[in-house]
């Protein structure tokens, strides 16, 4: 995965653009700023929009070409982010520590993503927000139709809407959905997908 993540990222384009994700945007500015943790953040898109909208902002991801492009994205909107590249285990991150997470388009390894949600609820204050999006197990389909779309081609790693109330069962959820969206983020989500888009509080 780490060397799949590092000859995506260290392409000069950004692999999913540099604009922030839309749901993401939609609903972000609904909340006050505060700490917020985005795992999975690959090329720092989000995370700089956060930081750019007044969010300090930490962020991981096991891609070290992943960090530059985002130091770079950082540098160029003259903000700072806390970014730390490694596995979950490996970082230092404590409980009760964040106002808010995005997880957006992260899907980690079918071995590992439902003990990953759990452990990163752990990480927010009660009353902190999460906003979620990502390929639906219906995504399979689309994406084996269509490469361009993206996603995993591996339908253990994406999600069904059980799985996400069984992992996020510490979270009162404020909306929630499976649906069909047009992707138009850079170079490899392009076209029509289906995602699970939610947003939540910790209780």
């Amino acid at each position: 995965m780490k060397e799949k993540w590092n000859e995506r990222y260290s392409e000069t384009s950004y692999a999913y653009g540099e604009e922030p994700n839309e749901y993401l945007k939609q609903h972000l500015a609904n909340y006050t700023s505060g700490q917020i943790l985005f795992p999975a953040e690959g090329e720092g898109r989000n995370a700089v929009f956060a930081a750019r909208s007044g969010w300090n902002v930490s962020a991981f991801d096991i891609s070290e070409e992943g960090y530059k492009k985002a130091m770079k994205l950082a540098l160029k909107y003259e903000v700072e982010i806390d970014y730390a590249v490694g596995a979950l285990d490996n970082l230092h991150y404590h409980e009760e520590q964040f106002d808010a997470m995005a997880l957006i388009f992260a899907h980690f390894p079918s071995d590992i993503k439902s003990s990953y949600h759990k452990q990163l609820i752990r990480f927010l204050k009660s009353g902190a927000v999460v906003i979620f999006e990502a390929f639906s197990k219906k995504h399979f389909d689309y994406v084996t139709a269509n490469p361009a779309v993206g996603g995993p081609k591996e339908i253990d790693m994406l999600f069904s809407k059980e799985e996400i109330l069984n992992d996020f069962k510490d979270v009162e959820i404020v909306e929630f959905n499976e649906k069909e969206i047009m992707l138009h983020e850079g170079k490899y989500h392009n076209g029509l997908g289906s995602v699970i888009q939610f947003v939540g509080i910790k209780k």
